[in-house]
């Protein structure tokens, strides 16, 4: 007979370790399984820093994840004194005349403001040249205007998915790395997971595998793209004023252009060189973990400081400290889904977080708890009615 659990959990990235963490946390006999050893760079949870803000202009219907995640990270920096939140603010800037849309948004700024209004979001609207007075790192156009939230800011990816993994563990949790998911079944009783190791038996199967999700569930993979992105970190010139990018002064961001993509960013943390991290976001082509190309060009950082950073931020100047490749699992309309597998209740899907999962993790586990617990019709944690699986 195969080892069972009550619930096992495949793939312990952003999703999966907090998952992991809130079944432990709630007495679940719970087996996690990861083809690496998280927190790895191998697929969307890495970075060293991510956007986290309460008012999301992908929808009102996020404010509950990020509020709740907020909470979660206190209490996990409380238990293991790492530091993973840092509210230092979050600026949304966009201005006249054609923007690029961001997560398939044109209108960003503005689902933000009413999102933020809707949830009662403390949060103030700045001018181009109130922007440029608070933050001055930042060259925006006189016409430019942005949304500022308080209690925004980052989060520390690696040390988030670390202290969720070792507190599993120590609420009980079986961790197995290195191993690789080859299979899963049903039946009326039991599912059943094999690796290439061995074969589990459980109750319940949480799937939150990221870009490995459509190999897993090949009678879904139509509703899932996989995106190549890059991140940048460009050294500061030396005649930059360094007290202007310290996150005091230079707030993460979502920056609508007058350019081809919208760009995030964050601020000099204090470790290491003087450097900005900076990306965009491209959804023109699509990619798998298997083909993606996790190399960065000369030619592909070159072409991003000229079009993205040097306009913008003339601080930054064009040497590259380093770069990083991570992948996006999209869903139309940059959703996501949280939900019991269609006519399979024993499995949950919990993966395409479309490039904006990171800031709602903590929760979210939460939610995947409540669902292997109690099921979907008596699941009260949170609205999951709009992440629903596609039929």
């Amino acid at each position: 007979m195969p080892p069972r659990y009550d619930t096992i959990v495949i793939g312990l990235g952003a999703m999966g370790s907090a998952a992991l963490y809130q079944l432990a946390k709630a007495g679940q006999r719970v087996l996690g399984i990861d083809q690496f050893a998280p927190p790895h760079r191998l697929g969307s949870s890495h970075g060293e820093t991510r956007i986290t803000r309460l008012a999301c202009g992908e929808g009102p219907e996020y404010t509950q994840f990020a509020r709740r995640s907020h909470q979660i990270w206190r209490e996990l920096e409380a238990e293991t004194g790492k530091s993973l939140l840092v509210q230092n603010g979050f600026l949304a800037i966009s201005g006249d005349g054609p923007r690029a849309a961001n997560h398939e948004n044109p209108d960003f700024l503005g689902t933000t403001i009413e999102a933020a209004e809707r949830a009662s979001i403390a949060h103030k609207l700045l001018s181009g040249a109130e922007i440029k007075e608070r933050h001055p790192a930042f060259n925006v156009l006189t016409s430019d205007r942005a949304y500022f939230e308080p209690e925004a800011g980052f989060v520390r990816p690696e040390a988030c998915i670390t202290a969720q993994l070792q507190e599993a563990k120590r609420f009980g949790a079986t961790i197995h790395t290195d191993e690789t998911v080859t299979r899963f079944g049903t039946s009326r009783d039991s599912a059943e997971v094999a690796t290439d190791r061995a074969t589990y038996a459980a109750d319940k199967i949480v799937i939150s595998a990221g870009a490995w999700l459509p190999a897993l569930l090949p009678e879904h993979a139509q509703n899932f793209t996989v995106r190549r992105q890059v991140l940048y970190w460009f050294r500061l010139k030396p005649d930059a004023p360094l007290e202007n990018y310290r996150p005091e002064k230079f707030p993460v961001y979502i920056w609508q252009l007058p350019a081809r993509q919208a760009i995030y960013g964050f601020p000099w943390t204090g470790e290491g060189a003087p450097t900005i991290k900076i990306a965009t976001e491209q959804y023109d082509t699509a990619t798998s973990p298997q083909a993606i190309d996790r190399t960065v060009s000369e030619r592909e950082t070159r072409a991003m400081y000229d079009e993205y950073v040097a306009p913008y931020f003339p601080g930054a100047s064009s040497e590259c400290d380093r770069s990083s490749v991570c992948m996006y699992t999209c869903v139309d309309k940059a959703r996501f889904i949280i939900d019991e597998l269609p006519h399979n209740p024993r499995v949950i899907v919990a993966s395409p977080c479309s490039g904006h999962g990171f800031k709602h993790s903590a929760a979210i586990g939460e939610a995947l708890a409540d669902l292997a617990i109690n099921g979907k019709q008596h699941a009260k944690t949170f609205d999951l009615s709009k992440f629903g699986m596609p039929n």
